[in-house]
């Protein structure tokens, strides 16, 4: 098993209402990274943002209209990744996630992605740049970016409509990182029929919106260019690894057509789905990575871990389960404005809570051997050394125990 850590760098209220300054957040942030890379977590996972969460809610409709602070404060990876790796030794570094439909779009994130690689090698010739990519979490974050429905046919069609959007842009990003010169007429063309949606109904609300009785609806294409490739050209391409954050599997599918990506996936995730999707990408993953492994698809899972001295065993699992419920219950009524005691109590049945062998016993429960984890300590905890003490005591008193 392998232990990778999650960053959310979240500048949101904790359960005594705390919110750190930017600045505080970032320091926070540092430590813990020097902690993780001190201890031998494999990745530092940090989780990307684009735009102000809390001045959407002014908009039209707002997305999550009750969260306060805001989601994130890493709103250029390649950049905090880069300073990262300055201030570490060993550990690598990724994104969870950026979006390639915000922040220029996928042309743009090619090329940034690109050049950040070829600087890692600067001063590194081992490390590597972990890229997750998605559509991105938000949809406020790529609006701004054109990533609205242009007419009534796609108003109709957007939910599916923003898959296939995401597959689009997919190619070109992977297309371009492989080196390619592409022209937008070289890109895969959007074609919806039934199969993109969920209901009858909603498959007929499309066709009447383009008036017609067609199975297949032509869209065209989102991105529109004349022939490009990317600066810089020569780079250690060894140095990237690629992670597509969607649960569809065409896409996943899709993107290996181009380059080895590797899939996200979440704790919460049901075991069926795990190792379905495990089995598919034995199949589908592209050779040029070698033989799918289960390490490729790196698991979040929450740590609320208690290994406090002067506690007993009963009074840290006690108070673990505390500090679970109170950060989760904060989440939850960031999320939907609202405390609602059976998804707390759903969040919590997914997350690593406890003492130490009570936490160790759960892994061993949940997890297979191969899984490769990725740890959140600071979820909604603000405290910066309780943070770092229970990351030391994950790799102290936890992991022993695993075997």
């Amino acid at each position: 098993m392998e232990f990778d850590i999650f960053f959310s760098i979240s500048q949101t209220p904790d359960h005594n209402g705390f919110t750190p300054s930017e600045s505080e957040m970032f320091n926070n942030y540092y430590e813990q990274l020097d902690a993780a890379d001190r201890l031998g977590f494999g990745v530092a996972w940090i989780a990307q943002a684009h735009l102000s969460t809390e001045t959407q809610q002014m908009n039209s409709k707002p997305v999550v209209p009750h969260w306060k602070g805001e989601v994130g404060l890493c709103t250029d990876f390649c950049q905090l990744a880069m300073e990262s790796f300055r201030r570490t030794k060993n550990i690598d570094v990724g994104s969870a996630v950026v979006s390639i439909l915000a922040s220029g779009g996928p042309i743009a994130q090619a090329e940034r992605i690109a050049n950040t690689v070829q600087f890692l090698s600067h001063m590194d010739s081992t490390r590597k740049l972990h890229v997750g990519f998605s559509a991105g979490r938000f949809e406020f974050m790529a609006r701004p970016y054109g990533i609205v429905p242009r007419n009534s046919v796609e108003e109709a069609s957007w939910p599916a409509l923003r898959g296939q959007i995401f597959m689009e842009a997919s190619e070109i990003f992977l297309r371009l990182l492989s080196g390619e010169t592409i022209h937008s007429n070289d890109i895969r063309e959007t074609v919806l029929t039934r199969e993109n949606f969920r209901s009858d109904d909603d498959w007929l609300a499309v066709k009447n919106a383009a008036g017609s009785d067609s199975d297949e609806i032509s869209i065209d294409r989102r991105y529109q260019f004349e022939e490009i490739s990317i600066v810089p050209k020569t780079w250690p391409r060894s140095q990237l690894e690629l992670v597509a954050g969607t649960h569809d599997p065409r896409a996943q599918e899709y993107v290996n057509k181009f380059m080895p990506v590797k899939v996200f996936n979440l704790s919460i995730t049901s075991p069926e789905i795990i190792d379905s999707t495990h089995e598919r990408m034995k199949k589908f993953y592209h050779a040029d990575g070698g033989e799918w492994e289960r390490r490729d698809m790196p698991r979040t899972t929450f740590v609320f871990l208690n290994a406090e001295e002067g506690l007993s065993p009963e009074e840290q699992s006690a108070a673990a389960k505390e500090e679970a419920r109170l950060a989760l219950g904060e989440y939850w009524k960031a999320l939907e404005g609202t405390l609602d005691p059976s998804k707390v109590q759903k969040a919590a049945d997914n997350a690593l809570i406890g003492n130490p062998a009570e936490v160790a016993a759960q892994v061993l429960e949940r997890f297979h051997p191969d899984d490769r984890l990725m740890c959140w300590f600071d979820f909604f905890n603000h405290d910066n050394e309780r943070v770092i003490r229970n990351m030391e005591a994950w790799w102290s008193e936890v992991v022993p125990l695993l075997g």
